[in-house]
């Protein structure tokens, strides 16, 4: 099973223990392939770096989890192509569906309510919460 993982369940999953950290889990033994493209890691560093999660890492003394490193560390790398714009309200979200095109991927796994999972499918490529894709794990 081929997947991109939004920004938002990479962050979640590297501070903070539920959903997001489990799929990190299953992705860190193998149970799934995980693409991400540069610009996905660019803005996964820049929120990393914010104000508001060092706040909040200094708030609640958390650390990032060492499982969640490794696991972001198995992902494969791919270059968008083409230029998508699905996602009128919220541009920057097309780096995502980019990426998935591009990957070849079963399904996109996000938190976003507001734009991807209204979507709910782009050419064949399924948008489901983290919840629905922890279901289909195990």
């Amino acid at each position: 099973m081929k997947v991109v993982l939004d920004t938002n369940v990479l962050i979640s999953g590297t501070f903070w223990s539920g959903e997001a950290f489990s799929i990190l889990q299953f992705l860190e033994q193998k149970k799934f392939q995980c693409f991400l493209s540069q610009e996905i890691l660019n803005e996964y560093n820049k929120v990393l770096r914010s104000d508001e999660i060092i706040e909040k890492v200094e708030e609640k003394h958390l650390a990032i989890k060492s499982s969640a490193i490794k696991a972001i560390e198995l992902v494969q790398i791919v270059t968008p192509k083409r230029k998508i714009a699905a996602v009128k309200d919220d541009p920057d979200d097309n780096k995502i569906i980019e990426c998935a095109v591009e990957a070849k991927v079963d399904f996109i796994v996000t938190y976003d309510s507001h734009h991807l999972l209204k979507l709910k499918e782009f050419e064949g490529i399924k948008i489901i919460s983290p919840s629905e894709f922890l279901k289909m794990l195990k």
